[in-house]
């Protein structure tokens, strides 16, 4: 106040000598402006004191210069922080969190200050927080905190300037921000949890231990998540850019003239904006992102904003091993990594999940008595070689890495004219250890890379790159079978980049898949509904089919803001003919085929043709032992006559057999309705047409594919369905456990006379599951029609059912955090085969918890297809005005309107998810202060950023966070209100097993505020469709 009042007292000064003499009037303007200043000085500190804390409810600290404020500050999570950030930016840039880890509530006034013991602390006069622990203070009052124009805060310790000495500053403590001024050698910088949570997050930046002047982003603190400098000078752009590299070292300059090539070391400088121009060192930023990228940007004073200039990593291929030992990674690909040619995955079963981290191995040694062969691969970047020498010439460079066994793969290039001398003209490099870091299609200084591998001879063709092309694929007139010459090799050009040539068109082979025949081929668009004409043409004698399209999406947390796009791939897949046996010109042709030789086949041509007693399995490709499954193929030599005759004669009786039965059948079945029925085939139509019967008799049997069992040996198996071998009872009936002469356990699911819903049910499950073939399905093993009883035998799942172990207070225990993510994934993978994979396309509309069985190894099977739909190839949802199911797991639109789809499945699995994670009941949750459904209360406590809240007391110890996050996250985007927003299984499949940081933000979801759906329905007089609502439950598992 007294700054203040002699600053009105200048300004009455001013205007009196203003009136009275003009000569004064500048003097007096000069010191009436400098007050002026000092007076917004005296609003606008930069400095606490031991008796002046600053307080949340008032305005916050401002450097000398206006450059960074010091204040509370509350991000959508709604707790406090006390933070630093930029001053009068367009939107506030936190660069230090003094309380990231332990938030305070805003409900409160809360002061930051010096404490009673010298260190920094908050307090709302009940509570308070220590942020440091310093010791040795003398006096509280001789200590003061300044915030500076650097962003730096320094508490101090003295009475005046000359005695005065810095015993704490934050620049020795960053949280996710490095400012210049700071020096990197023992700091961290540790990301944030989320864009909108301060709390330590995942991931840290710091120098690495381990290689000088290089550096290390850490996932978890453990695992390696990226590293600079691991190319060398061989290539690539992960070496950190010299202007970073200047900043974290802190080298003593304001400005300085900044090149393109200081921002993009090996980048294309042509149209930078950045290029040649000044630079001012201190306007700029380090950032560690909570999705695992650092970023540096740089700020434009005349516009006051900020441009990103750099970032690592900058694609899925930049991440430390992203394929591990002797694999390949092209970001371009739906999946990104492949062994290199001569490799094969360590681990087949986890490789086609996804999980890349165990790497490849050779197939075949490249020692001894194999080609001394090596691969050319262009535009690769690899890590550093084990060791650099010069030759003179390129077979030397070869020669050397034919010395020993352990040499992988070589590289030349040629030296600069300059350093050319006596001790050669070329260096050469050598991989003696594993191939790591691998990347093809590599544009940004890739080199030419000869890889140590065993070919195979003159009939299959010489890989693309990293692209093996198997037989009968061909790439030229001189390799595979000439039917099959539609590929075209890059190599020159892209290592990675094969092919495909149709109509005139040529399409990016995106992968080759030897195992099941099939490629797939990279489109703009596409959709799974579309017909394989209008999805590609082909003519009508090609080897090759199109089988449909694939649209996938990978979670793309590389792009240049912090938050993640789908990047999306369309992709056709196609399949090829078997081949007949190679055509061959001399023995030596067949040398590749072994138990073949060179002869004249049927279609006069010279062919490969196997050797008594092997036969041409075209499958395999090769000539294999003769088994009595397997038939002459029809390049084999000539079958006897009588052989043909009664062969024929043969297969004309079965003809007709077959349309007798096949008449009498259809005489005696009702007419085809509706269009599902037209866009069915075969074994599908056939099934409706069993479905569609009115009544179900002892001798349909021969209609089902399914084994008959008679009645006399249930009655054995369950000593006459005694009252000790009950198992349970639903909706359908009674369930019994039995035990087959042979001691094999079963399950005997028994039609109750008065069921209203067993008869249709019973049709449903005898046929689909049948048909249905997957280890997360409950396997049908028979079924009995005698009369009026009518049973389902089934195998016996010792463990019962997945809620007799999560709702159960003791038996919870048994079911671990691993245990359950395993459940949570074997579940998702039978729904998908349902929906997309089976040749039926099924909606099961009663998937719940007791429907889920456990057997003896505690996997997870899906049973009861009593309500199961099936739906054509293209139709996406149907209505009924029979809405039948289980409260609590049915989706809105489907309980409340009639109609379902897939996306009602995905509804309850979601809610399945959430139970099996919190092991509470969706229908029976219940909490006194708040009324909330179970969906509601996850959604709570996702929205305030407690999630882990949800897990029961038993989980909390041994579960994942990370992947209980995740868990969370991806149920609550399958319970959302809207079917639209509802993600499908593959993508829910792909989501839980995925490694991307981030994930889609999930709405409101369905039935958040606990109600019951019967009073309810009844207060409002609609009370038609709840007389339909029906459950189909057991009381014990099976």
């Amino acid at each position: 106040m007294a700054c203040l009042s002699s600053s009105k007292r200048v300004f009455s000064l001013f205007f009196i000598s203003n009136s009275a003499n003009r000569m004064f009037f500048h003097s007096f303007s000069l010191c009436a402006l400098f007050l002026y200043f000092c007076l917004d000085c005296c609003f606008a500190r930069d400095t606490i004191t031991f008796d002046n804390p600053l307080n949340s409810s008032k305005g916050p600290l401002i450097s000398a210069g206006k450059k960074f404020a010091l204040g509370f500050f509350t991000p959508t999570n709604g707790s406090s922080y006390v933070g630093i950030w930029y001053y009068n930016g367009l939107e506030p840039r936190i660069v230090w969190v003094a309380n990231r880890d332990e938030p305070v509530s805003n409900s409160t006034t809360w002061v930051f200050g010096i404490g009673d013991d010298g260190n920094l602390m908050l307090s709302d006069k009940r509570n308070r927080q220590n942020l440091t622990a310093l010791v040795g203070i003398s006096s509280p009052s001789t200590r003061s905190l300044k915030l500076l124009d650097s962003g730096n805060l320094i508490l101090s310790e003295g009475l005046d300037n000359f005695s005065t000495s810095v015993v704490w500053q934050s620049f020795h403590y960053p949280t996710d921000t490095f400012l210049p001024g700071m020096k990197i050698n023992n700091l961290v910088l540790t990301s944030w949890k989320s864009l909108h949570d301060p709390a330590s997050g995942r991931f840290s930046f710091r120098q690495d231990a381990d290689r000088k002047d290089q550096y290390i982003i850490t996932n978890n603190e453990l695992l390696p998540y990226w590293k600079s400098g691991l190319s060398g000078t061989s290539a690539g752009d992960d070496e950190i850019s010299p202007l970073v590299s200047l900043m974290l070292l802190n080298t003593s300059y304001s400005k300085t003239r900044v090149s393109c090539s200081m921002l993009y070391p090996k980048g294309n400088c042509i149209d930078r904006q950045t290029r040649n121009q000044s630079h001012d060192y201190n306007n700029t930023r380090l950032v560690m992102g909570s999705d695992g990228k650092l970023r540096f940007f740089t700020r434009d004073n005349q516009t006051d904003t900020w441009s990103l200039t750099w970032w690592e990593p900058r694609d899925r291929c930049s991440v430390f091993d992203a394929c591990d030992k002797f694999g390949s990674c092209n970001n371009k690909n739906r999946v990104p990594c492949k062994c290199l040619p001569g490799f094969k995955p360590q681990s087949q079963e986890n490789w086609k999940k996804g999980d890349f981290s165990e790497g490849c191995i050779r197939e075949y040694p490249v020692c001894g008595q194999h080609r001394k062969e090596f691969l050319k691969l262009s535009m690769m970047k690899v890590q550093k070689p084990y060791s650099e020498f010069d030759v003179n010439d390129t077979d030397e460079c070869r020669n050397k890495c034919l010395e020993t066994c352990h040499c992988h793969a070589y590289s030349f290039a040629e030296k600069q004219t300059y350093l050319r001398g006596s001790e050669g003209n070329l260096t050469c490099s050598i991989w003696t250890d594993d191939l790591k870091n691998s990347q093809e299609s590599y544009a940004n200084g890739g080199i030419d890379l000869y890889l140590r591998v065993h070919l195979s001879g003159n009939a299959t063709c010489r890989p693309c790159g990293t692209n093996i092309i198997p037989y009968p694929l061909s790439t030229g007139p001189s390799c595979g079978d000439q039917k099959y010459f539609k590929f075209n090799c890059h190599t020159e050009n892209d290592t990675g980049l094969v092919s495909f040539n149709a109509n005139g068109q040529t399409f990016r082979v995106s992968s080759i898949n030897q195992e099941t025949q099939s490629f797939s081929i990279q489109v703009e668009n596409c959709t799974p509904g579309d017909s394989k004409e209008k999805l590609l043409r082909l003519p009508r004698l090609s080897p090759f089919f199109v089988n449909g399209c694939n649209v996938y999406f990978a979670q793309n947390n590389f792009s240049i803001d912090s938050v993640g796009e789908n990047k999306w791939f369309y992709e056709v897949e196609l399949r090829w003919k078997p081949p007949p046996e190679p055509i061959c010109r001399s023995f030596k042709d067949c040398n590749d085929w072994p138990n073949s030789s060179c002869k004249v086949a049927h279609d006069g041509k010279k062919r490969c043709t196997c050797n008594p007693p092997f036969l041409w399995n075209s499958s395999k490709v090769s000539c294999s032992a003769a088994t009595l499954q397997q038939r002459p193929g029809p390049l084999e030599k000539k079958t006897p006559a009588y052989l043909i005759i009664l062969g024929i004669t043969t297969a004309m009786l079965v003809i007709l057999c077959v349309a007798f039965a096949w008449n009498h059948k259809r005489r005696r079945m009702p007419n085809r309705r509706g269009n599902l029925e037209f866009s069915l085939h075969g074994s599908a139509r056939r099934v409706l047409d069993f479905i569609n019967l009115d009544d179900f008799k002892e001798d349909n049997k021969e209609d089902i594919d399914v084994p008959y069992f008679n009645l006399e040996s249930i009655l054995v198996a369950t000593d006459n369905f005694a009252e000790a071998n009950k198992l349970g009872q639903g909706g359908f009936g009674p369930v019994y456990k039995g035990k087959l002469p042979r001691g094999q356990e079963i399950a005997i699911k028994r039609l109750s006379r008065g069921s209203g819903q067993g008869l249709e049910e019973f049709k449903n499950e005898v046929v689909l599951i049948a048909k249905l073939q997957h280890r997360n399905l409950v396997r049908l093993l028979g079924y009995c029609v005698k009369g009026y009883e009518k049973m389902l035998i089934y195998e016996y799942m010792p463990n019962k059912s997945l809620d007799s172990f999560i709702f159960d207070r003791s038996r919870c225990v048994l079911l671990d955090w691993e245990k359950r993510f395993d459940i949570i994934l074997g579940i998702a993978r039978g729904l998908l085969y349902l929906h997309h994979d089976s040749r039926l396309r099924i909606i099961h509309r009663d998937l719940k918890t007791s429907n889920i069985l456990l057997d003896e190894e505690m996997n997870p099977k899906i049973s009861d297809f009593g309500l199961a739909k099936i739906f054509g190839g293209k139709q996406i949802e149907a209505s009924t005005e029979r809405v039948v199911g289980t409260y609590g797991y049915m989706s809105p639109e489907y309980a409340l309107d009639g109609f379902f789809s897939i996306k009602s499945d995905v509804f309850s699995f979601g809610v399945v998810l959430l139970e099996t994670i919190s092991g509470k009941r969706n229908t029976g949750f219940y909490q006194a202060e708040q009324p909330l459904s179970l969906l509601g209360y996850a959604w709570k406590l996702w929205k305030e950023g407690r999630a882990l809240d949800l897990a029961e007391q038993s989980l909390r110890q041994s579960c994942n966070a990370y992947e209980y996050i995740r868990c969370v996250n991806v149920g609550l985007l399958c319970v959302q209100e809207d079917p639209d927003d509802r993600p499908a299984m593959s993508n829910v499949l792909f989501m839980l097993g995925s490694e991307t940081p981030s994930l889609p933000i999930p709405k409101r979801p369905a039935y958040v505020v606990r109600r019951s759906l019967l009073s309810s329905a009844s207060s409002s007089g609609n009370q038609i469709w709840i007389t339909e609502l029906t459950t189909s439950t057991l009381e014990e598992g099976r």
